[in-house]
């Protein structure tokens, strides 16, 4: 199970912390992992090239967890950019979770 945790501050989303396997396929078929990695891999990237910041990046070494938090003291256009980005990629999360409910689970925190 992939367990995904959105970290929210006064309501805005902030981070996100990924664990976990998905195991709904054979190694290097699992389609929720790979999914799951392109979405929030994805995002993180869009943050890093669009709004120009590096967020607070940790990866397990033999993979299957990723925690990212935005940087504190942002500007207002920046922090408005940044959580879009966010907020897109919880709705691709979502997406994935509606129709894999038995291999991803989304909390927010």
């Amino acid at each position: 199970m992939i367990n995904v945790s959105l970290f929210r501050s006064e309501g805005e989303l902030k981070g996100f912390e990924i664990s976990g396997h998905a195991e709904s396929g054979p190694y290097g078929h699992d389609l929720v992992c790979a999914a799951v990695s392109a979405v929030s891999f994805g995002a993180v990237n869009a943050i890093i090239s669009i709004c120009d910041i590096e967020p607070d990046i940790t990866q397990g070494g033999e993979g299957g967890y990723l925690k990212v938090v935005l940087p504190d003291k942002l500007s207002e256009e920046i922090l408005l950019k940044a959580r879009l980005l966010l907020e897109g990629m919880q709705v691709s999360l979502q997406t994935i979770e509606n129709e894999y409910q038995d291999y991803i689970k989304i909390t927010d925190m």
